[in-house]
């Protein structure tokens, strides 16, 4: 078996439960043996998004016993496009109150476990060490990382897959077995060169697909069948509707599953990513901004919207001047010297790309909002409807 579950942890069928799984019962390489290790098994999602949906609509519905799904964010509008999870009705609402709400009603033999935080080196090993298999839904590379490093030091395996736009790619990180993530990608590109979903979109239907194929990995691996993409990346073209597959192997330098690990415990991955440590970015909280924006000392802070227009709406500071990242390059005199600026954008990635080409241009009275839009209004903060 490729993942064997301890027998202590092994659970009869009920009969309510031979007849939902009827199907799985009858299908070999899976019969009741096979059901009954997806009952006692425990899967942890992280990322409750694009990708955590499909995955954990599929291993609910698959039967398996514990679901854990890490997330700290509220459902957005802008979601429903292809988070399937949740409906208009949700917006506003903790992803993690909803993803278990309907879980529980496609499967009320499933156990979900909500974990409302954002993942981070301090508490990334606790909440991994008590599953078996690591779903990656995450969207960013810190995240992604940290996945992995976690993965590695528990020797859990890792069942990973990413989309941009119209491409996707999954595979299944397993250092016992295979390559981790930093063997194939031993630093991230350049921030510059990876827009985010909401600067280079998605195509709605793809973190469908390539959820749909993290969940059939984390099945096979639970079952002990077939064969995983442990060494092999899948690489999904929606436009042309290929899917190639790319053999892959162990580095023997990498800092965190080779033979010579530099990487013996969890790190700071937000700052690895960036290329430069983090505390080089001057930032200010939501909390920091409203109060000087309530206190009206002094001359206002120029505040520079750095999301496309089409994000704006009913999401804007009162004030604020958009500039869209990609134009910001060629519309320098439009910001003011001499005066503060405070730049944001939804999330915080884009506002620290801009704040660095202020920097650069010698800006040096400019901050981000840390967390951007998103978490200003997570914090209940006020906020007016486009220009």
């Amino acid at each position: 078996m490729l993942l064997g579950l301890s027998v202590s942890r092994r659970a009869g069928l009920s009969p309510d439960e031979r007849i939902r799984y009827a199907r799985h019962l009858a299908l070999p390489g899976v019969g009741e043996d096979g059901q009954e290790r997806l009952k006692a098994a425990r899967v942890l999602i992280v990322g409750a998004g694009g990708l955590g949906s499909p995955v954990a609509l599929y291993l609910a519905a698959a039967g398996v016993g514990t679901l854990g799904l890490v997330d700290f964010d509220t459902v957005d509008v802008t979601n429903l496009q292809r988070q399937v999870l949740y409906g208009t009705g949700d917006v506003g609402r903790p992803k993690l109150e909803v993803a278990a709400a309907r879980l529980k009603d496609l499967n009320p033999g499933v156990r979900v476990v909500p974990h409302a935080l954002r993942l981070s080196s301090a508490n990334a090993l606790d909440v991994l060490a008590e599953y078996d298999v690591v779903a990656d839904g995450t969207d960013n590379f810190p995240a992604r990382y940290l996945v992995n490093d976690a993965c590695v030091l528990l020797g859990k395996p890792n069942v990973y897959a990413s989309v941009s736009r119209f491409e996707g790619q999954a595979s299944v990180f397993w250092a016992a077995k295979g390559p981790c993530y930093r063997c194939l990608f031993e630093e991230p590109p350049p921030g510059e060169l990876v827009p985010s979903c909401a600067e280079g979109g998605v195509l709605g239907v793809l973190p469908g697909l390539l959820g749909t194929i993290q969940a059939t990995e984390v099945l096979k691996l639970l079952l002990g069948v077939g064969e995983p993409l442990v060494g092999r990346l899948l690489l999904v073209d929606a436009l042309g509707m290929e899917m190639r597959t790319i053999r892959a192997a162990k580095n023997p330098a990498c800092a965190v599953c080779g033979p010579h690990p530099t990487l013996t415990r969890l790190a700071d991955t937000e700052a690895f990513c960036a290329g430069r440590p983090a505390a080089a970015l001057a930032e200010t909280s939501p909390e920091e901004l409203a109060r000087r924006l309530a206190l009206g000392i002094g001359e206002a802070p120029f505040l520079l919207d750095v999301r496309e227009p089409f994000e704006i709406p009913a999401r804007a500071l009162a004030g604020a001047v958009n500039i869209p990242l990609p134009a910001l390059p060629s519309r320098l005199d439009d910001v003011p010297r001499g005066r503060d600026v405070v730049v944001y954008c939804e999330s915080g990635v884009r506002s620290a790309r801009a704040l660095a080409i202020l920097q650069a241009a010698g800006h040096s009275r400019a901050w981000h909002l840390a967390g951007g839009i998103a978490r200003w209004l997570r914090e209940g903060r006020p906020v007016v409807s486009s220009r």
